[in-house]
């Protein structure tokens, strides 16, 4: 049975909190675009000095999250920030936005990655695959919130086994192809190159995530405590591995093998394994990729649900079992998931998600500077450090990457930017026509 009435037990606590954002930012992306960034950059010290600025980047953007959170403790993330420091409107359409670009689609994406390396080493199709993947993990979610948190738990625990075992053994092969990590002047100057800058682009990508955890602030326990450790401690972590991951990439793949090419696991797990390493890659990737869609079941629904505390059309989604689980929120999220898979049409959103994304994040943090402004006196528990410098630093690298991606991929920005516009007409449009109805 459903009820739309709060329940007044938080069941979720700082190791989930943390889990959704190791989750959530750990997917493919890692495995992925080291290959992209090798055609432009190839000293190895420059290359871990890109990967390591995205997680300092990553970092100022959970601790600015980390003091809205404390400050505005509801789950929403963007929806309810943006709504609250700048307007409903911003924020209606940030919440779309979360739920379709940030949350559906990639999981839509995920859930077909692992229908593809699940057909490596099976005989099944991949589109079926995945769509009972996303059923499945729909089902476990939408029982109850209790047995959605201890299934995301254990496929979180699993996947940083399997990255801990995977980079211990790529530590203990031989260096291949004498990749030098050593700062030289010939890696400085790729770390101030244009080339480096625009490799940010990708690595982004691979960071987003960090800030999973908000969307559930409402579940959590002690949210002005509990959410800013996670979400740093959580980007901690997935930054240390990130590194750890990268070093063991290049030194186990000369960097000439790995330019242009995406199956940069692959390539690293047959020297470290023989042979069998590209299935042993393919196994280990299906599960990172099965926790990757539970953290989205897990935050975007939330986002649905606030949004029908909130809005009359709406209220239908606030619903919640007996259990505490936005079953609706939820079934509609994968619905749309699933229509992406049978389709194949999310592809082209994708192609911008990255930039309307950051746009959506730099907004928020720049929202700590706004907040702090219009409401001096609101109780911040948790305050950013080095204020206002390490939001001043996020609002200004972001920036920065999405004028590199107006100006190398024009149509992929444009869009991002029209999607932003067009929604804040539409829903003030529909404010307009209602106001004179009335």
């Amino acid at each position: 049975m459903l009820n739309s009435s709060p329940v007044s037990d938080r069941p979720l606590g700082y190791a989930t909190a943390a889990a959704v954002v190791v989750a959530s930012m750990i997917g493919t992306g890692v495995f992925t675009t080291l290959g992209l960034q090798t055609q432009e950059l190839h000293s190895g010290f420059a290359l871990l000095c890109l990967w390591g600025t995205g997680g300092l980047i990553a970092v100022a953007g959970a601790l600015s999250y980390g003091e809205l959170a404390a400050a505005l403790p509801r789950s929403g993330g963007e929806y309810h920030f943006l709504g609250r420091i700048y307007h409903p409107v911003l924020g209606i359409v940030a919440g779309w936005i979360s739920v379709t670009v940030g949350f559906a689609a990639p999981s839509a994406l995920a859930a077909m990655a692992l229908g593809e390396y699940a057909a490596t080493f099976t005989s099944l199709s991949p589109q079926p695959v995945a769509v009972v993947t996303i059923v499945v993990i729909a089902v476990f979610h939408g029982i109850s919130v209790r047995l959605g948190r201890h299934f995301h738990l254990l496929t979180t625990a699993l996947k940083l086994a399997l990255i801990i075992v995977f980079c211990s053994a790529g530590l203990l092969v031989p260096q291949v192809g004498g990749t030098d990590f050593a700062p030289s002047l010939a890696g400085w100057q790729e770390v101030v190159s244009p080339a480096f800058a625009f490799s940010l682009i990708y690595v982004s990508y691979a960071y987003s995530g960090w800030n999973a955890a908000t969307y559930l602030a409402s579940e959590v326990r002690r949210p002005q405590q509990v959410l800013p450790r996670a979400l740093l401690h959580g980007t901690l972590l997935v930054t240390t591995l990130y590194l750890l991951l990268n070093f063991v990439f290049l030194r186990t793949v000369p960097v000439a093998e790995l330019a242009g090419r995406l199956e940069v696991g692959t390539l690293s797990a047959r020297i470290i394994f023989g042979p069998s390493g590209g299935l042993l890659v393919s196994i280990m990737i299906c599960i990172l990729l099965v926790s990757t869609i539970s953290a989205m079941v897990m935050a975007g629904p939330r986002v649905l649900q606030v949004a029908g505390e909130d809005l009359p059309g709406l209220r239908l989604l606030a619903a919640r079992t007996q259990a505490g689980a936005p079953l609706r929120a939820i079934v509609l999220q994968q619905v749309l998931a699933i229509g992406f898979v049978v389709t194949d049409s999310f592809e082209g959103v994708l192609s911008y998600a990255g930039f309307t994304l950051n746009l959506i994040a730099l907004l928020t943090v720049a929202g700590v500077f706004v907040l702090r402004f219009t409401e001096p006196d609101l109780p911040r528990p948790f305050r950013v450090p080095a204020y206002p410098l390490l939001p001043a630093a996020f609002v200004l690298v972001n920036a920065v990457i999405l004028v590199f991606v107006l100006h190398s991929r024009p149509l992929a920005g444009g869009a991002g930017l029209l999607t932003l516009l067009a929604g804040m007409a539409l829903v003030m449009l529909q404010k307009r026509r209602r106001g004179e109805s009335d």
